[in-house]
């Protein structure tokens, strides 16, 4: 018991040993002695004592190369401590800033990694999203042979999925919501609606990993169109499913779908009319 007591005792007077020497650093005017101090905490992950002594330097030092520095690590302090948003703006401070500066490039990079990460689940509303694709898209306009820019590029894709995946629920709501007219105070329906919504999914964005997904919702809902139009738009909705699975064929002859698209195939072909 003795032995845990004076451990114990120990580790109180080494913390605030710890503690009144920070405060001395804090007050101290000798900011070259603070400086080499803030990147000492830096090198030791104590971010949070490293970007409160930074931050008065960047004020007291400004336009020197230091303040410039400063600047940025304060940037990586808060990404460190995935405070995502806070980092993003420092980053986005320094490269305002400084755009030709020492560390420009990594500032965007880690502005838009931070933005990245801040990219909310699907549901959502994807504005942080889209800030995040279009401060990435500036790194590679800024850099376009930066060895980040495969990095930068698969992020991107990422996103540009994110919005996807979130088009395609609205587009599948459209689906499951079938003949129920009571949202379509404008007309149309809500198979049309789906059509709509996946059709520019696909042309926003081509190369999407759910591009497969969305044109089988597409064929889906031609047939839909059709099994519920009135006679005389028929045949031509009917014939335009059948076009429909005739595109889907030809990109995905191997697709999970191909059972399914050939039956809604062989219903559909009779009833177009020659």
């Amino acid at each position: 018991m003795q032995k845990i007591f004076l451990s114990l005792l120990f580790s109180a007077l080494v913390l605030a040993s710890c503690s009144n020497s920070y405060n001395n650093l804090f007050k101290t005017q000798d900011y070259d002695y603070k400086y080499e101090a803030a990147k000492q905490c830096y090198a030791a992950g104590r971010y949070v004592q490293c970007y409160q002594l930074l931050d008065e330097l960047v004020r007291i030092l400004k336009g020197s190369d230091r303040a410039e520095e400063s600047l940025f690590m304060i940037g990586m302090c808060h990404f460190n401590m995935n405070d995502y948003e806070t980092a993003a703006l420092y980053f986005e401070r320094y490269f305002k800033t400084y755009p030709k500066g020492e560390y420009t490039e990594l500032a965007r990079y880690y502005n838009g990694r931070a933005l990245f990460l801040q990219s909310p689940d699907p549901r959502l509303d994807q504005t942080p999203t889209y800030s995040a694709i279009n401060a990435l898209q500036d790194f590679l306009e800024y850099y376009p042979y930066s060895q980040r820019r495969d990095e930068v590029n698969d992020m991107v894709y990422q996103l540009q999925n994110r919005l996807v995946q979130k088009e395609y629920a609205a587009a599948k709501l459209y689906y499951n919501l079938g003949s129920y007219i009571g949202n379509s105070i404008h007309g149309g329906s809500n198979y049309e609606a789906c059509i709509i919504t996946a059709e520019n999914a696909l042309k926003a964005y081509p190369y999407t990993v759910m591009r497969e997904e969305l044109y089988m919702l597409i064929l889906r809902s031609r047939y839909k169109l059709a099994q519920n139009s009135v006679e005389s738009k028929m045949s031509d909705r009917y014939s335009q499913t059948v076009d429909e699975y005739f595109g889907f064929k030809n990109e995905f002859p191997d697709s999970k779908y191909m059972k399914e698209a050939d039956n809604i195939y062989r219903h559909s072909a009779p009833k177009v009319k020659n």
